[in-house]
């Protein structure tokens, strides 16, 4: 598991219910890795001074996604990379796709491109052990994730 690094966020906030929509800039260092960007949701909820409301983490990319998963112990993450990697392994001979990276495409299906979490009192409604991880299955590379803060 990598904590996400100190990232470029670029904010648009709708005038209409104050409602705010930011890219997250990152940079991935491995193939296959899970980053955590709790935090980093976290402070576009603090600033955009919503109260409640809904928090959606979007991840426009095909060989990236975005899950909701343990973030005390390291190893789930690990064990999650493991069973993807032995499920669906990077080099295939009856892969189609002529880019090389069809394993990654089929990951970031099986991840999603969003999740969604309720926003109460300025805070994220996350499990105590839960955290919101991007989900990197082509890297390393520049990417990027939005999110949008809904207010109710």
């Amino acid at each position: 598991m990598t904590r996400a690094p100190a990232a470029a966020a670029k904010s648009i906030k709708s005038a209409a219910e104050n409602n705010m929509h930011v890219k997250i800039e990152l940079k991935t260092t491995k193939r296959g890795e899970f980053i955590d960007v709790t935090s980093s949701v976290q402070k576009e909820v603090t600033k955009s001074a919503i109260d409640n409301g809904l928090c959606i983490v979007f991840v426009p990319h095909t060989t990236a996604g975005v899950t909701i998963n343990e973030n005390a112990d390291p190893d789930v993450v690990k064990d999650i990379l493991m069973m993807l990697d032995r499920q669906i392994p990077a080099a295939d001979h009856a892969y189609k796709h002529s880019e090389g990276n069809s394993a990654a495409h089929i990951k970031a299906s099986l991840m999603g491109s969003s999740v969604s979490v309720i926003v109460e009192k300025g805070k994220l409604q996350l499990g105590t052990w839960q955290g919101i991880y991007f989900c990197e299955f082509d890297g390393p590379r520049h990417r990027e994730f939005w999110v949008t803060i809904i207010h109710s």
